[in-house]
């Protein structure tokens, strides 16, 4: 009898943090949800700490990837920005970290989701640019940083016919949760904007060269919507092939 398949594996980034709260050293951190979500659609989370060394043996473990969220932003040198905005915090380790690790990936054509900040990192690390800052940018934004809790929606987003997002979706419109001061402003070459805020900001990536690679603004992995979940379970289909 042959083997059943083993559920697939998703590498899933970590956020780092300094020392103070909850320990006197440096200490990573990331919220359930990320994990569960992948679990509830049949995957099996694995967290990625940042270790550079490791990098070449996680790719050979992970059938998908998850780019996280977190408050910092990926430093504007990497895209080509001239200066850095006030309100621009990087984490460089963890970006060295990501950047590497998701372009292994990429390159293998191994699934992946960039969420949040994870979208902006995946949308550089493609060739893309960023907006450093909305508020400064965007005449009339709607707030990004919504005031509300984050498990419920702040906006609604169009999402773009046609697109990868929207079959897997099925639904024109979905509402989000959104909780970001960046936005990709560029798109990187050969990838596309597939789903966009009513205030003009770039809600959604994808890029149609590889298997799934695919990144949102918001945060899919509370389930605000059954869009959220149908995004969650075709990820994780895909690694599973």
């Amino acid at each position: 009898m042959a083997k059943a398949k083993s559920a697939p594996l998703i590498g899933v980034t970590l956020d780092s943090e300094e020392p103070g709260g909850y320990s006197k050293f440096p200490w990573y951190a990331l919220r359930q949800n990320y994990c569960s979500a992948v679990t509830a659609k049949g995957g099996v989370p694995l967290v990625l700490p940042h270790e550079p060394a490791a990098v070449e043996s996680y790719l050979d473990l992970l059938d998908g990837l998850i780019v996280t969220g977190g408050n910092f932003d990926v430093d504007p040198a990497l895209f080509g920005a001239a200066s850095k905005h006030a309100m621009v915090k990087t984490k460089d380790t963890r970006t060295q970290f990501e950047w590497a690790v998701t372009k292994g990936m990429l390159d293998r054509n191994k699934p992946v989701l960039g969420i949040c900040g994870g979208q902006q990192l995946l949308n550089v690390v493609l060739g893309g640019t960023l907006i450093q800052h909305i508020p400064d940018a965007v005449e009339n934004a709607l707030a990004h940083e919504q005031p509300n809790p984050r498990n419920e929606p702040g906006h609604a987003v169009h999402v773009t016919a046609g697109t990868l997002l929207h079959r897997i979706v099925e639904a024109d419109e979905l509402p989000v949760n959104s909780a970001h001061h960046q936005a990709v402003e560029t798109v990187a070459p050969g990838a596309i904007s597939d789903a966009v805020a009513p205030d003009g900001v770039i809600e959604g990536i994808e890029h149609p060269d590889y298997r799934f690679c695919l990144g949102v603004q918001w945060h899919p992995e509370f389930f605000v919507s059954k869009g959220d979940e149908k995004l969650f379970a075709a990820f994780v289909a895909v690694a599973a092939q």
